[in-house]
């Protein structure tokens, strides 16, 4: 439905910055962030946001929330100084107004860059977040954030007994909320520690549930993600040739979306990739890879979920 009247939300955005009303614009333009990201249009968004951000009438909490969108958004592209950055000034600004949620929120940010280079302080990071807003509810916004990102933090230091309580108890809370964005993200993360675990089936099942979400939310980057978990898990049973062909599609699909691999998923694919290269032969894996690249999205989508 959005992709069908976008031409009306840029029209809109537009209007309310002629009509001097910055603050709607970029409140609308938040709620854009994540289908800018699924449908390959972060430039378009991250040009937005630089304009809009120059307004001197943008103050308080909506620009504090304002430049997170912009950081979270180009985060997903790799453009991890500008994403910091932007979380930076974010948290400056939200401790300024003394709102916990949009703190935790920009720490949160400040973790998902650090666990690039230094998965200690992204995990501290995150420990602060959870005590700025210990009053408040775990679906809080802010809080919910740092959760999801403390899962993944914990995942990659490799406490996945810790990984797998925090990640559990958010899936659990995204199924009796009705929340398919917490049930498919907290899925395919769950399904991460499980296969590290050796738990294959579970690890599986995951995976599929969550491929399954992405794909109707016709999401593109996070499809990618789905692919190369599902693709982790099957070379893990020792089915090589089609973990290639997932292999394969996950990078092709990633390169549709135009984004970039976030840490624990560039990790899972060099693992998986090195797996496969144990097993398979240089040019049975090229072949199988290219097999996978080369499909379309909804023939993918098929042979993942068959």
């Amino acid at each position: 439905m959005l992709e069908a009247r976008y031409h009306e939300l840029q029209a809109a955005l537009d209007w309310f910055g002629v009509a001097g009303l910055p603050d709607t614009a970029l409140r609308l333009a938040g709620t854009l962030v994540s289908f800018w990201i699924a449908t390959k249009r972060i430039d378009e968004g991250d040009a937005w946001f630089d304009r809009a951000l120059t307004d001197p009438q943008v103050t308080g909490l909506t620009l504090a929330r304002a430049l997170y969108d912009h950081g979270y958004l180009v985060f997903w592209a790799g453009r991890y100084e500008l994403a910091e950055r932007r979380f930076r000034e974010s948290l400056a600004l939200g401790e300024r107004e003394g709102d916990p949620s949009l703190q935790a929120l920009a720490l949160a940010g400040l973790a998902r860059v650090a666990i690039n280079t230094d998965v200690r302080e992204a995990v501290r990071l995150l420990r602060q977040a959870q005590v700025v807003t210990a009053g408040l509810d775990d679906a809080d916004l802010g809080r919910s954030s740092a959760l999801h990102v403390l899962g993944v933090a914990l995942q990659m230091a490799g406490d996945f007994t810790a990984a797998r309580e925090v990640m559990s108890a958010r899936l659990e809370m995204g199924r009796s909320r009705g929340d398919e964005f917490v049930v498919w993200s907290e899925s395919a993360n769950l399904s991460m520690v499980e296969r590290q675990l050796g738990n294959f089936d579970r690890a599986e099942d995951l995976s599929r549930e969550a491929l399954a979400l992405c794909a109707r939310r016709a999401d593109v980057m996070a499809t990618a993600w789905m692919f190369n978990g599902l693709a982790a898990v099957t070379a893990a049973r020792g089915r090589f040739e089609r973990a290639a062909t997932l292999h394969g599609l996950a990078a092709a699909q990633l390169d549709r979306a135009g984004g970039e691999w976030p840490a624990d998923e560039r990790a899972q694919y060099e693992e998986t990739l090195a797996a496969l290269g144990a097993h398979l032969s240089a040019d049975v894996l090229e072949r199988f890879r290219s097999r996978g690249s080369a499909m379309t999205a909804q023939a993918a989508l098929t042979y993942a979920l068959s």
